[in-house]
C-alpha cells in the first residue's frame, strides 16, 4: 500500500482534481482527503464503490439470518422445499 499517495490534503484535491480522479480510477484504491490534518472525506472509484455496496448488502442478509436463527425463526429444509415445489406447480398450472 502506498500510504503517501492515498492520503491527500483538500488543497491537493482543489488543485489537482483530474489527476486524483485518474489515480483513483487506475489503482482502484481509495484516497483519504484531509483538512487541517484530520480525515474529512474518502474518494473511491465507482466500480469499487458498487462492489462495496454489494458486499455490505450480503453482510446485512447474513446478519439477518443469524438473528433469525438465534430467535428460532427457522424452518426445516424439507418444509421449505415442499413449499417451493407447491408454488412452482401452482405457477405451471396457471
Amino acid at each position: 500500500m502506498k500510504m503517501k499517495e492515498d492520503i491527500r490534503p483538500v488543497t491537493y484535491l482543489k488543485s489537482k482534481a483530474a489527476d486524483l480522479l485518474a489515480q483513483i480510477n487506475a489503482t482502484h484504491r481509495t484516497v483519504i482527503i484531509t483538512q487541517n490534518g484530520e480525515a474529512r472525506a474518502v474518494l473511491q472509484d465507482p466500480e469499487s464503490y458498487e462492489q462495496m455496496r454489494r458486499a455490505i448488502g450480503l453482510l446485512k442478509l447474513v446478519a439477518q439470518g443469524e438473528s433469525d436463527v438465534q430467535a428460532g425463526r427457522t424452518l426445516a429444509a424439507d418444509k421449505v422445499f415442499a413449499g417451493l415445489r407447491r408454488t412452482l406447480i401452482a405457477r405451471r398450472a396457471s
